[in-house]
């Protein structure tokens, strides 16, 4: 049997990463060290912000660390002083060199946020999403010197929503994710804990998002640019133009109908749609450059979108 005490250091970023960390608080393991990106400048006055771990972290008197880069030799070193027999990863925001992945005797186990080996990379809670993904869940693995190709360990997962936006997705993988490292760790202690090769295969990659990814092709399938919209949403946002101005898209659905692609079919307080390559699209939010995001009601009072007239031009 493996001590519960394990020395263990985590290493994690943003808010998703809390509930795992949370999780191996409450299981008692002992948590010699945290590691997390730097602080950053946040917000119109750029303030710098601690991230999500550094302030649990700080709330239960766990060290923090921050090096810029880990592959530091001088950050290398400190890590070593930890003496860690467990390293786990949650959306950490650097690659772990070989030197850091040797240190730990049980090795560094990562939390990611797809079934392996479908959607390695940093954003597959979009990627599935604008697939048109019905199902998607969280994996531990044994890290590796690869992007998300090493063993896998502890699946857990769930449906997604025939509406549901990558930021809900995210909200619910959270917990999901502290559920499977929380099932990883008990099985490490009780040694039945099994790893499971990837298969290359049946893998492929979800690069992380930019901005110009967002831009809408109308003459898509409706139900392609809904996929898009949501997996999107809440950022980098999907958008198109209106009068030569940016207009960001939100809270769409599907539905029957034809016309020019681009073209407001029709424009009222319970949505705008717009003609797609195939189907309609309504829009139930939008938002232009500098403006808070409002519901199509509210927009449509201080601005006129006509029958005919097209976005995107």
């Amino acid at each position: 049997m493996i001590p519960q005490d394990i020395r263990t250091v985590f290493m994690g970023t943003p808010g998703f990463a809390l509930d795992t960390m949370r999780g191996l608080i409450e299981a008692g393991v002992q948590m010699v060290g945290v590691y997390t990106q730097p602080d950053r400048p946040k917000g119109r006055g750029k303030k710098l912000t601690p991230p999500p771990v550094k302030e649990l972290a700080l709330q239960h008197a766990i060290p923090v660390f921050q090096p810029q880069k880990l592959r530091d030799p001088v950050a290398v070193e400190e890590l070593k002083a930890l003496n860690p027999d467990l390293i786990v990863v949650v959306a950490y925001g650097q690659i772990l060199p070989q030197v850091v992945l040797d240190i730990p005797q049980y090795g560094c186990i990562n939390v990611h946020a797809s079934l392996l080996p479908k959607y390695r990379g940093a954003a597959p809670i979009n990627k599935v999403i604008v697939d048109g993904g019905t199902e998607t869940g969280v994996t531990t693995m044994l890290m590796d010197i690869g992007l998300d190709t090493g063993d896998m360990l502890v699946k857990r997962t769930l449906t997604i929503g025939a509406d549901e936006t990558a930021g809900q997705l995210h909200d619910r993988m959270a917990p999901l994710g502290r559920e499977a490292m929380d099932e990883t760790l008990r099985q490490l202690c009780a040694g039945t804990l099994k790893a499971e090769k990837q298969d290359d295969a049946e893998t492929c990659y979800a690069s992380m998002m930019k901005k110009e990814d967002g831009l809408i092709d109308w003459s898509l399938p409706a139900v392609q640019i809904h996929n898009l919209v949501r997996g999107l949403d809440p950022w980098p946002a999907a958008y198109s133009s209106l009068g030569g101005e940016t207009l960001k898209i939100s809270r769409t659905s599907v539905e029957t109908g034809a016309g020019e692609a681009g073209s407001v079919v029709s424009a009222a307080e319970t949505g705008v749609r717009i003609a797609c390559g195939d189907g309609v699209l309504r829009i139930g939010e939008l938002q232009l450059p500098g403006k808070r995001k409002m519901e199509v009601a509210d927009f449509l009072r201080g601005h006129s979108l006509p029958v005919g007239s097209k976005l995107g031009t």
